[in-house]
């Protein structure tokens, strides 16, 4: 059983989460229980999910929580995109968080193919 720490993946996805979360504390304060509290959902949600699929038993248990992980990774790409068109935050910002977004949904989605490409043997 390997540590979740050591998947790039996840190092990526916490990244992910740490810019979220300073990106998002700008947001309005009519919006903590709103956009603010679900985008930090979805984007922590990545790391979450591969950390506890990580010491699964099976690539195939592994794999459902990296599509899991995927998912959230989708949602959080377009909050940011929502978030970008309501103005809170600038392009630039926007553009660098989708940039990293689409980094670790490629990953995930390699990390998900050799998981059940691996299950299947």
């Amino acid at each position: 059983m390997q540590s979740f720490r050591d998947l790039k993946v996840w190092q990526k996805g916490h990244e992910l989460t740490l810019a979220v979360y300073r990106a998002t504390a700008r947001f309005p304060r009519e919006e903590l229980y709103g956009l603010t509290s679900q985008i930090r959902r979805a984007s922590s949600s990545i790391p979450t999910n591969l950390a506890e699929g990580c010491c699964r038993h099976s690539d195939r248990d592994f794999g459902r929580f990296v599509g899991i992980a995927l998912g959230s990774a989708s949602e959080t790409e377009y909050l940011m995109l929502l978030s970008c068109d309501l103005g809170y935050i600038d392009a630039t910002l926007h553009d660098t968080l989708i940039g990293h977004a689409q980094e670790v949904k490629r990953m995930l989605t390699g990390l998900y193919d050799k998981l059940m490409t691996d299950a299947t043997k």
